[in-house]
C-alpha cells in the first residue's frame, strides 16, 4: 500500500495507526497525511522511512517484526559513506533491491547461476567439468537458468557445494541487491565464507555490501553522486536496462524521496501521536 492505493486494507492500516494515536479519518483513501502517518510510524520503529506499507511495516504494526530488517539509520549510513542524498539510497532501494533480504529465518535470499559455478570450477583445479555438467545439469550448465526461486534455491546450493564450497558460494547472488558472491574479494571480504556468513547476519549487512560494491566502481559511484540515472541503470542492471526502465523508475524514485523530505522537512512541527 502506498500513497494512491483505496480498499478495505487501506482502512484496516488507518485503524491499526489510530490505535497508536495517529489521529487519521478512517475512509480508505492512502493519502498524504496516512502516508506521513506511516513514515512516522516507520521513523520511530527503525524502519525505513519511504512511506509504503509492505511486509515489514505490517509485521511491526502486528508485533512480528524482525530486528534483522533494514533500517532509516542504514540507509542514511549508507548515505553519509558514499556522499549522496538519503534520497538517492531510498531510491535505489525501492527500485534495485528485493524488498525481502530473507526468505526464511537466518536465510538470505539467494539465486543460484548455474553457468557461473560453470567458469568458475573451468579455474579451479582437478575438476571435470564435461562430467560434472553431465551428472549435474541443474547446477553446473554452459547456460543460464534452473531457477527454482525461494527456499528451493538452497537445494541448488547444498548441491554445488557439494563439488566445491567456495564456487558455490561465488555462483550465487546474496541478499536484498543479490551482490554476487564472485565479487566478495574486491569487496573487501577476507573470504567467500566470510561473505556469505555478513549475508546471513541482517539486511544491514546487504546494504553494506552493496555500498562496498558500488565504491569498488568508480564509475557507478560517481554516476549516482551526479543522478545520473541512466548511466546508473546501464551500469547495474545492463546495457538492456531499458526494456524494464531501471533508470526512469529511479529517477522518478529519486524524485518522489527528494521531495518526500523537503516537505517533510517544511512540516516538522506536525505532531502525529498525542
Amino acid at each position: 500500500m502506498r500513497l494512491g492505493s483505496s480498499g478495505d486494507d487501506v482502512r484496516a492500516l488507518q485503524d491499526n495507526l489510530n490505535e497508536l494515536s495517529y489521529r487519521l479519518k478512517p475512509d480508505g483513501l492512502f493519502g498524504p497525511k496516512t502516508e506521513n502517518a506511516v513514515i512516522h510510524f516507520q521513523k520511530s520503529h527503525r524502519l525505513v522511512a519511504d512511506g509504503i506499507v509492505g511486509p515489514k511495516t505490517v509485521a511491526k504494526l502486528t508485533h512480528l517484526f524482525d530486528p534483522g530488517h533494514l533500517s532509516q539509520e542504514d540507509i542514511e549510513a549508507a548515505a553519509r559513506e558514499l556522499s549522496v542524498p538519503v534520497a538517492a539510497i531510498m531510491a535505489f532501494n525501492e527500485v534495485e533491491s528485493r524488498g525481502q533480504g530473507f526468505v526464511d529465518a537466518g536465510k538470505p535470499a539467494i539465486l543460484f547461476e548455474r553457468h557461473v559455478m560453470r567458469r568458475r570450477l573451468i579455474y579451479g583445479e582437478g575438476f571435470d567439468v564435461e562430467a560434472l555438467e553431465i551428472q549435474y545439469p541443474d547446477v553446473v550448465n554452459r547456460r543460464p537458468g534452473g531457477y527454482r526461486g525461494g527456499l528451493h534455491e538452497y537445494a541448488r546450493l547444498d548441491k554445488a557445494k557439494s563439488i566445491d564450497i567456495e564456487s558455490a558460494i561465488e555462483s550465487t547472488s546474496w541478499g536484498l541487491f543479490q551482490i554476487m558472491g564472485i565479487h566478495w574479494e574486491r569487496l573487501g571480504y577476507p573470504s567467500p565464507g566470510d561473505f556469505s556468513s555478513a549475508m546471513r547476519d541482517n539486511e544491514g549487512r546487504h546494504l553494506d555490501a552493496l555500498v562496498r560494491f558500488i565504491k569498488a566502481d568508480k564509475g557507478l559511484l560517481a554516476a549516482i553522486q551526479n543522478k545520473d540515472w541512466a548511466k546508473v541503470a546501464r551500469i547495474y542492471n545492463g546495457p538492456a536496462y531499458a526494456q524494464n526502465d531501471y533508470d526512469t523508475k529511479l529517477q522518478a524514485a529519486y524524485k518522489r524521496y527528494r521531495a518526500l523530505y523537503d516537505e517533510e522537512k517544511s512540516n516538522q512541527s506536525e505532531v502525529f501521536t498525542a
